[in-house]
């Protein structure tokens, strides 16, 4: 009787599974993200705290352009550190591809869509709302935060302002709450529920209630952004020409 000898192939469905995920990316697991966002939001506060202090100014509207453009950015840091660390964690292992960060050619339409959001969207949620609340949601209340930011920038510090808010804020603030936390709720609900969730987080950590008619009306359309393109590059460019608009209008 002959030799018969039997080949066996070795399949490794984690390993594969892994491989093919760092190719196209995956969503960071929710607690994960929570707590990637929780964490870095109490460090950046703590560390942008203390920098604002160093200033000596009685209240924020006081504190120097500068000092506060470095405030803001200690709070950018924690977060882009922590959402690098949750991709190497959690995620595929490239940031890039589990946060969508991507651009195209069509993303150039979220500057049109950034600038009426903020000069007709906005406007109008808040016109019942000016109807029932005339004091509570005046002009002057709602253009307050914009407007002492822009008293307090001349010259060099302007450029200042204008990279922290119409550059920094947009990119980062992108990257954390579409990029980390709606990818990421998306993958363990619906669209809608992540759509929603991801708007009102993004919405009440702001703390200016005035504001949070329109910074909602905002974030949902930046979110949808992220759902009709599946990526963030036209989600910051909305986010670009929302604040560039807003800035425009209280420098004016």
């Amino acid at each position: 009787m002959g030799r018969v000898t039997v080949w066996s192939v070795r399949v490794d469905l984690p390993r594969s599974r892994r491989t093919a995920l760092r190719d196209v990316g995956q969503a960071v697991d929710v607690p994960v993200a929570i707590a990637t966002w929780v964490i870095a939001f109490v460090f950046g506060q703590l560390v942008s705290t203390a920098i604002i202090a160093s200033s000596g100014a009685e209240t924020v509207d006081e504190v120097p352009i500068p000092t506060l453009f470095a405030g803001v950015l200690a709070t950018w840091i924690a977060y882009l550190v922590g959402c690098y660390v949750a991709s190497r964690r959690s995620g595929s292992g490239d940031p890039v591809e589990d946060y969508g960060i991507r651009f195209r050619t069509v993303d150039v339409i979220g500057l049109p869509i950034g600038v009426l959001t903020q000069l007709v969207l906005v406007p109008l949620v808040y016109v019942p709302l000016r109807a029932v609340w005339p004091d509570a949601f005046s002009e002057d209340r709602l253009s307050e935060t914009a407007e002492k930011l822009a008293d307090r920038a001349t010259g060099g510090t302007m450029v200042v302002l204008v990279v922290m808010v119409c550059v920094g804020a947009p990119i980062v603030e992108e990257i954390v709450y579409r990029g980390l936390l709606q990818r990421s709720f998306a993958a363990r609900t619906s669209q809608v529920v992540a759509w929603l969730g991801a708007a009102a987080w993004f919405t009440i950590i702001h703390f200016r209630p005035v504001e949070y008619p329109g910074l909602f009306a905002f974030a949902l359309v930046a979110g949808a952004s992220l759902v009709a393109t599946g990526r963030i590059g036209m989600s910051i460019t909305t986010h670009v020409a929302f604040n560039v608009t807003g800035l425009l209008l209280a420098i004016g």
